[in-house]
């Protein structure tokens, strides 16, 4: 967590927590919700509005993702069905949302 520290009006020492939230999408969750959907790095490329590189490279680990990033990529795997869920002391995984859901 982020913390920022600062003295308030009345003089007042104060630390505030900037509320930094984990990222969700891993690499490996990344490729498996793309497995659940039998889509490739082009099809969730194209439905997230990012490139191609930044899946395969994201994937590969060979850099992080900016926020807004994972929010797209979440948002195009979740409209193609994936579900995200923390699960306790496990952590975060997907699975496909059944077919007789609805919303």
């Amino acid at each position: 967590m982020t913390y920022l520290a600062y003295v308030d009006q009345y003089g007042w020492f104060l630390i505030v927590n900037q509320g930094v939230n984990p990222m969700i999408l891993t690499p490996a969750l990344c490729r498996a919700a793309r497995g659940l959907l039998d889509w490739t790095q082009s099809d969730i490329a194209e439905r997230a509005g990012v490139s191609r590189s930044t899946i395969r490279d994201y994937e590969g680990g060979h850099h992080d993702i900016h926020r807004a990033t994972e929010a797209q990529l979440r948002l195009a795997f979740e409209e193609g069905g994936v579900i995200f869920a923390e699960m306790p002391e496990l952590g975060w995984g997907v699975y496909l949302r059944p077919a007789s859901y609805h919303d």
